[in-house]
């Protein structure tokens, strides 16, 4: 009896050993990409049924915003900016709908860009370099997202994320049809966790009194 216990300890523990190899090798494996998207909660994303948020842009004395609830597994979106509502599909998009899926690209990319990472497969992404990052002027890692010249909204654009040891962005800086020089520069600051996926609310340029941010943000899950 003693044996059998035994032998049944050992091949327990080997079985243990073996799964905890293959998860460390998984972890190793992943690119910088997905260990910046799962930074941020990508594995829970799987899980959302419903996404809502206010993307605000504060600049000197006035105040934008508009509204939006989004169903990510049927695309159904709605947007609410001053007294308009207007309601769509994704699957869909129709002259009427089109501007509104535009903004709608846009505030969702500021939201969860760390999952556009995994999300646009048409986009390119570079080898991580570490650099003096634009704003803080500290040595961050860093990797650029370019998308084709050709589809999409915004043809041609790149992006590149600062982001430190804890694979949060810190930083990034957006530079239209790959441009040398950034169109815009801003943090990303104030992150807070919704039912496991964690957003960057506020975004702030380093000259000018420009903020943009999120509130009412709000995550179902099934």
């Amino acid at each position: 009896m003693k044996k059998s216990i035994l032998s049944l300890l050992i091949i327990l523990t080997s079985i243990s050993c073996k799964q905890n190899k293959e998860n460390q090798t998984e972890i190793i494996n992943k690119t910088v990409a997905e260990k910046i998207a799962d930074a941020n909660g990508f594995n829970n994303w799987r899980n959302v049924s419903k996404i809502e948020f206010t993307f605000n842009v504060d600049r000197d004395s006035s105040h934008f915003e508009r509204s939006w609830s989004w169903k990510p597994k049927t695309d159904d979106v709605i947007l609410i900016s001053g007294k308009d509502t207007i309601s769509y599909n994704r699957h869909s998009v129709d002259s009427l709908s089109l501007s509104a899926d535009k903004s709608f690209i846009n505030d969702k990319y500021w939201l969860l860009a760390p999952f556009q990472l995994m999300w646009d497969k048409s986009a390119t992404i570079s080898d991580a370099i570490t650099e003096k990052a634009l704003i803080s002027k500290t040595v961050l890692n860093k990797i650029t997202l370019t998308y084709p010249n050709e589809g999409g909204y915004t043809p041609g654009d790149a992006y590149d994320f600062y982001f430190g040891d804890d694979y949060l962005i810190k930083e990034w800086g957006y530079r239209k049809e790959n441009s040398k020089t950034p169109s815009l520069i801003s943090t990303w600051e104030n992150y807070q966790d919704f039912n496991g996926i964690k957003i960057g609310l506020n975004h702030k340029k380093p000259e000018g009194n420009w903020m943009l941010y999120f509130t009412n943000v709000k995550v179902e899950q099934n």
